[in-house]
């Protein structure tokens, strides 16, 4: 059998970073009447380019059927939003935008961040493959394009509405399997003096802080600053500033321009990649070792729920997340261990998780069953969680993170 092709500079995907097992797509909910039908799963072998040492998943799944129709909502995390209200007035800042200026975002969702720059007076448009999803967008009042984005796309968006000043892709860069195609698709958005603005979850972090639950199909592409220069470079596209995030346990925000008229980097993104370079990034032996560190964390999750179990107390679930998916399925918690999960999103509400087959409920599910415990599956989230569920101290409910370590919060 033929080894799978490096998607950046197609060499052979000979060296493993780390291989999890199967697991079902991390957003195929189940209704009810699919509970006893069969389900698919594929690899999460997750390797490692020897040549340009791009961290990569190969595409088991076609992008298409993953994202033409979605059901993650941006909107349900206010802290999200919140997010994106700070980096719309950080740019207008930055880059002197006015009511002349053109915004575009890519995978721009239900329309979460270009609501805010429609609130500013500045034009914007959306490109969302998912067309449920743009719907909701559309009922705002952003326009959107329900295309994925690729060079000839991005032509055509340009030639049709103009090149932006700004084009945001916002975690979004790690989910193409065409990373290189993705990039030439920015270039084509982007006026020749605008900017890209892209924001990442950093491989550094992921390695460091065990954020192993962040693989899964939808995310095709592990990134260090490193790797998103070189992908970038293909596409014509330089690197000028970056910023380091607390975002979905530490993420990076490349500043890129095109190349032609890209001033010298700053000093943050001779800083990052020094960073990189000690942790052992920018080389092939600096990756190994992560097997070992994924299976203390499913190890530490294990104990804990088991412990529990043997003494009685119910364990539930805050959150559907993708990535509690492959946290469960690679733990092999089924309900004996936890035996619901709730969601704000009311598209999940009476579905099942993929694989695991737990039960997801609205978020009143936990004052009625009590639980003496909360796993809150999405840990990046949980200061948010934690005040949302400020009421379940009343029945003595203790709140528990699972990564980057397990922790039984006060």
């Amino acid at each position: 059998m033929n080894a799978p092709e490096c998607r950046l500079c197609h060499a052979e995907l000979t060296h493993t970073f780390v291989d999890l097992g199967m697991s079902p797509p991390c957003e195929s909910y189940l209704d009810a009447d699919r509970l006893d039908a069969g389900e698919t799963f594929y690899p999460l072998h997750v390797r490692i380019c020897p040549s340009c040492l791009l961290v990569q998943l190969p595409t088991y799944i076609p992008a298409s059927d993953i994202f033409s129709y979605y059901a993650y909502f941006s909107s349900f995390s206010d802290s999200w939003v919140e997010h994106a209200r700070r980096f719309v007035d950080g740019a207008v800042d930055r880059l002197g935008l006015d009511s002349d200026s053109f915004v575009v975002e890519v995978a721009s969702n239900d329309g979460y961040l270009l609501q805010h720059v429609k609130d500013r007076g500045i034009r914007c448009h959306g490109v969302e493959p998912a067309g449920n999803v743009a719907e909701v967008a559309r009922a705002k009042g952003i326009p959107t394009t329900v295309e994925f984005l690729g060079e000839e796309t991005g032509t055509m968006i340009a030639k049709e509405h103009g090149r932006a000043d700004l084009v945001v892709a916002n975690n979004v860069f790690a989910h193409v399997p065409d990373i290189v195609d993705f990039s030439r698709g920015l270039r084509a958005l982007v006026a020749d003096g605008g900017t890209v603005s892209i924001e990442i979850p950093h491989l550094h972090r992921l390695i460091e802080d065990r954020l192993y639950d962040t693989i899964y199909h939808e995310h095709f592409s592990y990134l260090s600053l490193l790797t998103t220069q070189r992908v970038l470079a293909e596409a014509g596209l330089t690197v000028v500033d970056v910023e380091q995030l607390s975002t979905h346990g530490g993420s990076l925000r490349t500043w890129s321009m095109p190349t032609e008229t890209a001033p010298a980097p700053s000093a943050r993104v001779a800083a990052v990649l020094e960073e990189e370079r000690a942790a052992g990034l920018h080389s092939l032996e600096g990756h190994a070792g992560f097997a070992a560190v994924v299976a203390e964390a499913r190890n530490e999750l294990v104990e804990f729920l088991v412990a529990r179990q043997r003494e009685g107390a119910k364990v539930a679930g805050y959150g559907a997340p993708g990535k509690g998916n492959t946290l469960l399925n690679h733990a092999g918690i089924r309900t004996d261990l936890l035996s619901f999960t709730v969601d704000r999103s009311t598209f999940k509400h009476g579905m099942f998780l993929p694989g695991t087959h737990i039960p997801i409920h609205p978020p009143e599910r936990l004052a009625e069953e009590k639980p003496d415990y909360i796993l809150i599956l999405p840990w990046n989230l949980r200061d948010e969680i934690a005040a949302q569920l400020e009421y379940t101290k009343s029945w003595g409910a203790r709140l528990v993170v699972p990564l980057p370590k397990l922790e039984v919060l006060p």
